[in-house]
């Protein structure tokens, strides 16, 4: 992760904006949408919730600031200082936005949403996936669980998501028996699954980048069709054949989803045996590639 010092104050300034708007929009979407209708969210929020439930909807939003500190000390210790940086900025303007929206009388015209159940569950789950994918695509975080999930990983192979989920599988059946109804729950993961969905379009983008990697007899009539053609560009990387031991030109490029057709299409009339692996690309780093500026490549 890049640190504070390399960020230049334009860049500093402007994340922090973002983030300051992601907590506004998140707590809109739990003061106005999902909490009034009994719909949680997962983690430390969700723990947060079912606390304050039982004790007081006032602790909500000290108990988000005061169960994320021990995932603030694993973050400064294990992954980035700027994360604690910028998860606090998050989490103080997060805490502090929700009180004022459940109390300001301008915005209590829209709180609580009395609608149908998928208005609730899908403009609030918009929302709130909208809100923490800004957060997150800025550098912050608003949820520990995922700080949790990340060093899980690290230590055991144990897969991010499969981490959130299990512990937001444990909050959501708690929230059955703090509610006393079971729709409560199986309304919160359904709201759960939207939040992942439209997070992970704000944090990678609507482009849906794709990697593709070419293993071709033809390497080099299959890259002039694709950069003549179609004008893509490409990288051929040197490779072997694990039986064979003969020495193979792999063709790697990046193209957006829509390529994909006409890039098959364009191997195939060459090669038709040619082999083609495809992947999800998260974002790109490039101010080459069109359309993608400023961001960084990770394989999904």
């Amino acid at each position: 992760m890049v640190s504070v010092a390399s960020k230049t104050p334009k860049q500093i300034i402007f994340s922090s904006i973002w983030m300051i708007l992601g907590a506004f929009i998140a707590a809109f979407s739990l003061e106005v949408f999902l909490v009034p209708n009994a719909i949680i969210d997962g983690g430390v929020i969700g723990v947060s919730i079912l606390i304050g439930k039982l004790f007081g909807d006032h602790l909500m939003y000290p108990l988000v600031v005061l169960l994320n500190l021990p995932f603030l000390y694993l973050a400064g210790k294990n992954i980035s200082k700027v994360m604690v940086v910028q998860m606090i900025i998050a989490l103080v303007a997060f805490a502090s936005f929700g009180p004022w929206i459940g109390h300001s009388p301008d915005i209590a015209v829209f709180a609580p949403y009395k609608g149908d159940l998928l208005e609730i569950v899908v403009i609030g789950g918009l929302l709130l996936g909208f809100g923490v994918g800004l957060i997150i695509r800025s550098g912050g975080c608003l949820d520990g669980t995922e700080i949790l999930g990340l060093l899980i990983n690290k230590k055991y192979g144990i897969s991010v998501g499969n981490v959130v989920l299990a512990v937001n599988a444990v909050i959501f059946t708690i929230a059955g028996f703090v509610f006393g109804d079971w729709h409560a729950p199986i309304q919160s993961l359904i709201t759960f699954f939207v939040v992942i969905k439209i997070m992970d379009m704000v944090i990678m983008g609507i482009d849906e980048m794709k990697s593709v990697m070419i293993f071709s007899s033809k390497p080099r009539e299959i890259a002039d069709t694709l950069m003549n053609t179609m004008g893509l560009g490409l990288t051929y990387i040197q490779g072997r054949g694990g039986f064979s031991g003969e020495q193979k030109e792999i063709l790697f490029l990046m193209a957006e989803r829509l390529q994909l057709s006409e890039i098959k299409h364009a191997v195939h009339s060459h090669d038709p045996e040619a082999f083609i692996a495809i992947e999800n690309l998260h974002e790109v780093a490039t101010n080459n590639l069109k359309g993608i500026t400023n961001k960084v490549a990770y394989h999904k």
